[in-house]
């Protein structure tokens, strides 16, 4: 198994997006599903999505980002009340 450093990863998915994924991977002379993997940790991490990087994915979030992780989770909450809410007015309207 060999292994690229960052810098090839970040081109080879850039060549991927002008022409593609299989000619990409022909082109370079790796597994498609390699480059596959590189496209998704990129959309999912963007800058931070390959190793080398400096910067760790699991590092410890501060406690600005567990205030705000924490407050969205209560928003969806109070969302997802409000539609159930309404949708047990609205069928109580039709009748």
């Amino acid at each position: 198994m060999r292994k690229h450093d960052k810098e090839f990863k970040e081109e080879a998915v850039k060549l991927s997006d002008e022409i593609g994924v299989k000619q990409a991977a022909a082109q370079l002379g790796i597994p498609y599903y390699s480059l596959v993997e590189w496209r998704q940790k990129r959309k999912a991490f963007g800058g931070h999505a390959f190793v080398g990087s400096g910067i760790r994915r699991d590092a410890p979030l501060s406690e600005n980002e567990r205030r705000l992780i924490k407050e969205t989770a209560e928003l969806r909450k109070a969302n997802e009340i409000l539609k159930d809410a309404l949708g047990f007015f609205a069928k109580d309207r039709k009748r």
